[in-house]
């Protein structure tokens, strides 16, 4: 039983900035990767950014240099800081937590949270 809720999303102009927020919650031990997936209507669903416990990232080539991910453990929150944001950037973005198994080594759940609206337009 785990929860991710996103937060922040909205509407921006072009080269405006949004930061989102996903807030893990439920019987969590500890989460391996999380990371940000995002769908445009009638797109496949994307990655944006993965970080993971120990702070490794990895971006979209669309997205580098303009989105930053981080993550506090403590909180079970990963971030998305977007900037110089462009209209191709509007889609629905996914939080995704991936959390080990509690008793088997190896074993990972792949957590989603609802989803949060990402418009960009002038």
């Amino acid at each position: 039983q785990v929860q991710l809720v996103e937060s922040g999303g909205g509407l921006v102009q072009p080269g405006g900035s949004l930061r989102l927020s996903c807030a893990a919650s439920g019987s969590i031990f500890s989460i391996n990767d999380m990371g940000w997936y995002r769908q445009a209507p009638g797109k496949q669903r994307d990655l944006v950014a993965t970080v993971s416990s120990g702070g490794s990232t990895n971006y979209a080539d669309s997205v580098k240099g303009r989105f930053t991910i981080s993550r506090d453990n403590a909180k079970n929150t990963v971030y998305l800081q977007m900037n110089s944001l462009k209209p191709e950037d509007t889609a629905v973005y996914y939080c995704n937590a991936r959390i080990p198994h509690a008793r088997i080594v190896g074993v990972e759940y792949d957590y989603w949270g609802q989803g949060t609206q990402v418009t960009v337009s002038s």
